[in-house]
């Protein structure tokens, strides 16, 4: 894990790198302070001004067994060609400039009140991540269970369901991805910098405030945040679908929640390609610690990482909390 941490880079640590200043690598923290999974999620920069266009390998070359004077047909592997796009996220913080010269110390006046529009924001990807749809807001990016939602495509043998139904309404998914440069990442456009961006724009004259034509001075700060998401080997990512009314905390009956994760964790073909990490909601996680605690599994553990930092563990396999999850997903 800590080997992976310097060789794979997560959105603090390219936003420490590309901004001498400071001010980009504190906004980062800010973000990884409340939404865990940029804490794991591995950057990439697009090769495209738009996004990322990624070759995968869609079958391998069939081998012969020769026979003595036998002849052998050449083959060839087959590829297919995957753009994914970038989507914009931007938002304006205005603040009265007299409200913040009130206290005597304008600049932390204005982070105050810009911390709320960086963590509405920071929801916003968290929901596109999970829930984005090209096809329905073709101005965000398509995120993962719209590409992980349909056991009879290719990769619904990393889809695993149990006791749910299609027309059900009150399920929830825990996520399995190993992020990696060849397996899941975020997508940045080339050329541009990785993260949220912040411009101070300063002092600016706010046309019709009033929507009468009156005017107030103000204070200005843009915020913009392009990215995306590619997945490169969907071998690398598993979705748990489950009906949380069917948790029994014995694990009698019902989804038995550690099983899943294991047959998860069995799913991908190797672990040490990336940056292994499960995610869930809060009902999720309850769900994980009230069968956990009935069972006495040792499975789970808590565990303190190089930060210092209490880390809840499945099989060495740190569980995230990420509430942009829900828990009204329909069943698979």
């Amino acid at each position: 894990m800590t080997a992976l941490a310097a060789t794979h880079p997560t959105l603090l640590d390219l936003s420490k790198r590309l901004d001498p200043d400071g001010k980009i690598a504190t906004i980062a923290e800010l973000l990884t302070q409340t939404n865990e999974i940029l804490e794991d999620m591995v950057w990439v920069e697009g090769n495209l001004p738009t996004g990322h266009r990624t070759t995968v390998r869609t079958g391998l070359p069939a081998p012969t067994w020769r026979k003595l004077y036998g002849g052998v047909q050449p083959t060839k592997s087959t590829t297919a060609q995957i753009t994914d796009a970038c989507g914009m996220l931007e938002a304006y913080a205005e603040v009265d400039k007299a409200l913040a010269d009130l206290n005597g110390n304008t600049a932390a006046f204005r982070l105050s009140e810009d911390r709320a529009f960086i963590e509405g924001m920071n929801q916003e990807f968290s929901s596109t991540l999970f829930y984005g749809n090209e096809s329905t807001e073709p101005e965000a990016f398509t995120g993962l269970s719209p590409r992980f939602n349909d056991q009879s495509a290719p990769n619904g043998s990393n889809i695993i369901t149990s006791a749910t139904t299609p027309d059900s309404t009150d399920n929830t998914s825990i996520w399995l991805v190993v992020w990696g440069p060849n397996t899941v990442h975020g997508i940045y456009p080339k050329g541009s910098k990785a993260g949220l961006q912040m411009e101070d724009k300063g002092q600016v004259t706010i046309e019709s405030i009033d929507g009468a034509g009156g005017r107030m001075e103000a204070y200005r700060t843009h915020y913009r945040w392009d990215c995306g998401l590619s997945v490169r080997d969907w071998r690398y990512l598993v979705r748990i679908n489950f009906d949380l009314e069917d948790i029994v905390a014995s694990g009698a009956t019902g989804p038995v929640l550690d099983s899943l994760m294991r047959k998860a964790m069995r799913r991908i073909p190797s672990l040490g390609m990336g940056r292994p990490a499960f995610y869930a909601n809060r009902d999720a996680l309850d769900a994980i610690d009230d069968q956990a605690a009935n069972k006495g599994t040792l499975a789970f553990k808590t565990i303190e990482d190089a930060q210092g930092k209490l880390v809840n563990t499945f099989l060495g396999v740190p569980i995230r909390r990420c509430d942009a999850i829900t828990s009204t997903e329909a069943g698979i």
